[in-house]
C-alpha cells in the first residue's frame, strides 16, 4: 500500500536517551582523577609559560628555524603518505587477497611501534651501509639518514598509518553503487577511481591527511635516530623541545605551547568525525 492509500509513513526509531541517573561515586572519583590526571600536565604548561615575553620568543631566529623545519617537513612527509598511502588503502579496502590480513597488520605496526625502534629499522634500510642505501649514495649519490630528507622519511614512516587507517574506513563506509554504475558505463578502473572513489572518500582523506599532518608535526623517537639533531636542517620542534629542557627552559615551553595549540585545534575539528555524539 502507499500513502495514497491510507497508510501512515513509517516512523524513525526513536532515539535512545541519555540516562540521567545518580551517577556512582565508585565511577565518578576514578574519572574525575583521570580527568585531572590528563589535564593537569597541560595546565602546568599554561601557568609556567612566559605569557609577557610570548610575541619575543616566538620571533627567535633558533625558534622560527624549528617552526619552520617542522611544517615544511610535516606537510612533505603527508604528501607522500597521501601518494603512497592512498592507493594501500584502496587495496586493503576493495581486494581480497590472501594474506590482507597480515598487510593490514603491516600497515599499523608504527602504530605500537617504539619511534626510537623505528629510526633504528629505517637507519638498517636506508643507511650508508643499509639494504637500499648503501645502493642510493653508490648509483645516485644519495644519502638520506642525518638530512632534511631523512627527517621527512621518519616522519612519513610514523605517520602514514592514520592515514591508510582513516581512508580504509572512509573506503569501506562509502557505496559502492556509484563506482558499480560508473563501470557499467564504460568507465576504466582508474577513471572510476579518480572521478568516483576519490570525491566519495575526499572527507576521509582530508581528515586522514590531517591527522597524518599532526603526527608528522610531533614526531620524535624516529627523527632524532634516523636524521639527528641538526640546527636549521633536521632540528625540528621537539626535537628543539628537548634540547631546549638543557638550556633554555623558557623556549622548551614556548615551542611546547605551538605543539599543544596545533594538537588541540586538529582534534576539535576532527571531534564530529571522530568521536560520536553532540
Amino acid at each position: 500500500m502507499s500513502l495514497l492509500d491510507g497508510e501512515a509513513p513509517p516512523t524513525p526509531a526513536p532515539r535512545r536517551p541519555r540516562r540521567t541517573g545518580r551517577v556512582p561515586v565508585a565511577l565518578l572519583l576514578p574519572a574525575v582523577l583521570g580527568l585531572v590526571f590528563l589535564v593537569l600536565p597541560l595546565a602546568g604548561l599554561l601557568v609556567r609559560a612566559p605569557w609577557t615575553t610570548l610575541p619575543q620568543r616566538l620571533t627567535e631566529p633558533g625558534v622560527l628555524a624549528a617552526l619552520r623545519l617542522s611544517v615544511v617537513t610535516a606537510t612533505l612527509a603527508t604528501l607522500l603518505c597521501l601518494a603512497l598511502g592512498v592507493p594501500l588503502a584502496w587495496l586493503l579496502a576493495r581486494l581480497d587477497f590472501p594474506g590482507r590480513r597480515l598487510v593490514r597488520a603491516l600497515v599499523t605496526v608504527p602504530l605500537v611501534l617504539p619511534p626510537v625502534v623505528g629510526g633504528v629499522a629505517l637507519l638498517l634500510v636506508f643507511g650508508r651501509r643499509g639494504l637500499l642505501g648503501g645502493w642510493l649514495d653508490a648509483t645516485f649519490g644519495v644519502t638520506l639518514p642525518f638530512s632534511t630528507a631523512g627527517v621527512v622519511l621518519a616522519e612519513a614512516f610514523v605517520a602514514m598509518p592514520f592515514l591508510v587507517i582513516a581512508v580504509e574506513g572512509a573506503l569501506r563506509g562509502a557505496d559502492t553503487r556509484y563506482e558499480e554504475a560508473a563501470a557499467t558505463l564504460g568507465a576504466s578502473r582508474w577513471t572510476t577511481f579518480t572521478r568516483v572513489t576519490l570525491p566519495l572518500v575526499a572527507p576521509g582523506i582530508a581528515a586522514g591527511a590531517v591527522l597524518c599532518w599532526a603526527r608528522a608535526l610531533g614526531e620524535f623517537g624516529a627523527t632524532i635516530t634516523f636524521a639527528g639533531n641538526f640546527p636549521g636542517r633536521t632540528q625540528t620542534m621537539p626535537l628543539a623541545v628537548y634540547l631546549a629542557l638543557e638550556t633554555d627552559l623558557q623556549a622548551a615551553i614556548v615551542l611546547s605551547l605551538v605543539l599543544l595549540t596545533v594538537s588541540v585545534v586538529i582534534l576539535a575539528s576532527l571531534r564530529d568525525r571522530w568521536m560520536s555524539g553532540p
